[in-house]
């Protein structure tokens, strides 16, 4: 329950409003390997994670998988495009770990959005700081190296270093196992 305190911090929703958010949500837990979601499905709810992590991924197109994303704790586990365009998605949502998560149905969170003015001010301020951070990704892995972007993710999300195999966050950071190997023994001599 600390994940959908934490998520649904906003000035405009009242102790009241927070209740009958969180009562919108049922509890759900996921072993490592197990789905949230996968390709082809339309996705009908999203996830608060409470503990544990999960990946989103897709295959490209020589068949190779290729690390969208992690989402940890106190995060939201969502296909944005899938559940509010109601279309199949394109990836694959997996437990990297054992996961406690709080899913809300699509059609209880629309009754929300729509009858909770906090609820859709909340609702603009998450979609305005996952598109900073889409943007922000996008730029890094242009303009960044592959050992920055590792610090960064080292810096921002240690976590993931901690519960993901490193070919998932080697895929993520758009560089090879090896490549990844190299930058982590040269960063462990300088430290």
């Amino acid at each position: 329950m600390q994940s959908l305190k934490n998520l649904y911090q906003h000035p405009l929703l009242s102790d009241a409003n927070l209740l009958e958010i969180f009562d919108a949500h049922h509890k759900v837990t996921f072993n490592k390997g197990d789905f949230l979601l996968i390709k082809g499905k339309t996705a009908n709810s999203y996830f608060c994670v409470e503990s544990g992590l999960v990946r989103s991924y897709v295959y490209d197109y020589d068949g190779n998988d290729i690390t969208t994303g992690f989402i940890g704790e106190n995060e939201i586990a969502i296909d944005v495009v899938s559940l509010f365009k109601q279309v199949p998605t394109v990836e694959y949502f997996q437990a990297l770990t054992d996961c406690e998560c709080y899913a809300i149905d699509l059609d209880k969170f629309q009754i929300l959005y729509h009858s909770i003015k906090g609820l859709n001010e909340w609702g603009r301020a998450w979609m305005s700081e996952s598109l900073f951070q889409l943007k922000q990704r996008t730029i890094s892995m242009i303009t960044d190296s592959a050992a920055e972007r590792y610090k960064m993710l080292q810096n921002q999300h240690p976590q993931i270093l901690l519960q993901s195999p490193l070919k998932y966050i080697a895929s993520y950071l758009g560089i090879t196992d090896t490549s990844l190997s190299r930058i982590r023994k040269e960063l462990a001599k300088e430290m």
